[in-house]
């Protein structure tokens, strides 16, 4: 189980969320679902003072590899999402985050990010993830180390680092400091450096960082897309630095970006 420690308050770019009292300075990790064991500290704390900043050949030319498509088609449908998913998918969305677990009970997965054309839904490349330690889960709790199956909203994003040229609401913040090991003895410094809120029992339009948990804390909450540290997470997702940028860079607020997530059994239904 991890902690976390806030840091001292300086300027940011928008102040969202409520300050608590500054003695309550260690909180447990389990509200927050991302992370390792418990040797770490975080100060993913809901103090939001704490911030800074096919075709035919022609004559006399050669026939084209049929290997090849000249115009590729995009899937009518996201690959290996059943109807039971593709019903929770707001008609609005046009961007998809299709994160699809290796099994019930890995934290292994993949992400493509698709977009909706008028041929259907287009792919991007695969990016390789983690997800929780102990795999994926239809009710998820707080400290249960499973991430949450399901489609979320995502509308907010933030970091330790610099906004990377997101559309969507940015809060940088010293708030997102991690420092410890994971699961497998991997550093986890740098984790946060990027996150975008996955709208699993957090309040759409505040920080990342927003204590807010509209089912309740017993229903965990903080889980993020996030840098990835090498091995599994307590509830988040989590990608290599260079395609969380890539991925932030692309997410649009007028597309109406979803996450679906889920280990590949559950997604098909």
């Amino acid at each position: 189980m991890a902690f976390f420690t806030r840091r001292p308050a300086s300027s940011r770019r928008r102040p969202r969320t409520p300050s608590i009292a500054a003695g309550a300075l260690v909180l447990s990790f389990a509200l927050a679902g991302c992370g390792g064991t418990g040797a770490e500290r975080l100060a993913d704390a809901p103090d939001r003072s704490d911030t800074t900043d096919t075709t035919q050949a022609r004559p006399g030319q050669p026939a084209p590899d049929p290997t090849e498509s000249a115009t590729p088609v995009a899937p009518a449908r996201l690959a290996g999402v059943g109807p039971a998913t593709l019903a929770g998918i707001p008609r609005n969305a046009r961007q998809v985050v299709l994160v699809t677990g290796r099994g019930k009970d890995s934290p292994v997965s993949q992400v493509v990010l698709y977009r909706r054309t008028s041929a259907g839904w287009e792919p991007g490349a695969t990016w390789p993830a983690h997800n929780a330690l102990k795999g994926w889960t239809d009710d998820h709790h707080a400290g249960d180390l499973h991430s949450p199956i399901g489609v979320f909203t995502l509308t907010d994003a933030g970091g330790l680092r610099p906004d990377p040229g997101t559309k969507l609401p940015y809060d940088r913040s010293r708030g997102f400091t991690i420092v410890g090991t994971g699961f497998e003895g991997e550093p986890l410094a740098g984790s946060f450096d990027y996150v975008v809120a996955i709208n699993y029992n957090h309040q759409p339009g505040t920080s990342p960082l927003d204590w807010t948990r509209p089912l309740g804390a017993g229903k965990g909450g903080g889980i993020w897309l996030h840098v990835d540290h090498g091995g599994p997470t307590h509830g988040c997702v989590s990608l290599p630095q260079e395609h969380m940028k890539e991925l932030l860079r692309a997410l649009d607020p007028a597309q109406h970006p979803v996450i679906v997530m889920g280990d590949a059994k559950s997604l098909a239904r």
